[in-house]
């Protein structure tokens, strides 16, 4: 097998719903992020194999073959072509994984991996809505599904109330990570951490999420998602417009086209979990890929886990062990916010770049996934 090394790494800034990417179509926020990808990395249009997008809500400005649009409105040649991925909150992570398998196995050469999600336009389970009056009223899942698993509901509110439920995991400590993830956003902003890796698109340069003013006591006085729940608003993910995208390539292309590695794609593991729980599926895809990559847990510098709900990321430290202080170092979806099909190369670019920045060798990466699935990927700066 080949290595898969990772030598360009860009996203737009995160726009909160209705901000300043809310009037972006969702095809050129991904095309400008994708033609300054290539521009910073020095790769040609005509040396790019594939494009590899995700995007969750696929209908309308979203819709038929997303990537293909993305590539072509990036100015691209027409004989690069472009697929969609949808595993749901992990699509644009599993892009990567799909880049890193074709560069690996030696399919392909180059191929430009990333997601874009444009809330504000189409917001959360809005293909789900249409599919059920396309199905004149019919469930999601049909007669089998329901002689697996009944007529419960099915949710992520639902899953993650259960897990902080399950793990015992309060309300108040909820909120303090919550209030430490829009600390260290803001931070990490301030220092101007996130510049080199931001694309200015339609004039925002900055992300839009991180409150700075927000406190314990502001916390407080929101209502639970739920009667009778733990979880907030505040410490939920915020909904969001973004894009990302990366470059994988072959060492032969390295070689061969000039290019500069950033980070090479180590190991990486895709597993199911119980799909009503549905959001722990980051526990057992840590401990997959660490056992793939022959690494411990100890040897990681530094993790991104997706702050889809606190209680997600405050279940998975419990069962792994792994030190507050290295987990999302510079703020999460939380604070920064959770653009569906775009956020898995979103965490994947700010780890590339905290990792080089910092001297660090190894990052891991990981998310909870609608339908019970996580992807988990090892990275190691070169």
């Amino acid at each position: 097998m080949r290595e898969a090394f990772i030598v360009g790494a860009v996203r737009s800034a995160v726009g909160r719903r209705r901000g300043g990417l809310s009037g972006v179509h969702p095809a050129d926020l991904g095309a400008e992020v994708v033609a300054a990808l290539l521009d910073r990395a020095g790769i040609a249009g005509e040396h790019v194999d594939d494009v590899v997008f995700g995007c969750v809500s696929q209908i309308g400005a979203q819709s038929t073959n997303i990537a293909r649009v993305v590539a072509l409105s990036a100015g691209l040649p027409e004989s690069v072509p472009g697929t969609t991925v949808d595993r749901q909150c992990g699509s644009s992570q599993q892009a990567v994984h799909f880049a890193a398998q074709a560069v690996a196995s030696g399919a392909q050469d180059l191929v430009v991996a990333g997601g874009v999600e444009v809330m504000s336009l189409i917001p959360i389970a809005s293909s789900a809505i249409v599919g059920a009056d396309a199905g004149m009223g019919m469930p999601r899942g049909g007669r089998k599904w329901a002689e697996r698993y009944g007529d419960q509901e099915i949710s992520q509110f639902r899953g993650a109330e259960t897990i902080a439920a399950k793990w015992d995991v309060s309300r108040a400590a909820m909120e303090e990570f919550a209030l430490a993830s829009h600390q260290r956003a803001a931070a990490a902003a301030g220092a101007g951490l996130f510049a080199g890796e931001i694309v200015p698109v339609a004039g925002l340069e900055a992300d839009e999420g991180p409150r700075p003013a927000t406190s314990l006591e502001k916390m407080a006085t929101l209502q639970p998602l739920v009667p009778d729940g733990r979880l907030t608003a505040a410490t939920s993910s915020q909904i969001s417009d973004g894009a990302a995208a990366l470059a994988i390539a072959s060492g032969d292309a390295v070689r061969r086209l000039g290019l500069t590695p950033l980070a090479r794609v180590h190991s990486m593991a895709v597993v199911g979990s119980d799909p009503v729980l549905m959001l722990t599926g980051p526990i057992p895809a840590t401990e997959a890929v660490l056992r793939r990559a022959g690494l411990k847990l100890g040897d990681i510098d530094a993790f991104e886990v997706n702050e889809a709900f606190a209680s997600v990321v405050l279940a998975w430290q419990r069962e792994t062990g792994a030190p507050a202080d290295r987990v999302n170092p510079l703020g999460g979806a939380i604070a920064l916010g959770h653009p569906l099909g775009a956020t898995g190369a979103r965490l994947m670019t700010t780890l590339v770049h905290h990792l080089r920045r910092n001297g660090l060798r190894y990052g891991l990466q990981t998310m909870c996934e609608g339908g019970g699935m996580a992807n988990a990927t090892i990275i190691e700066a070169v």
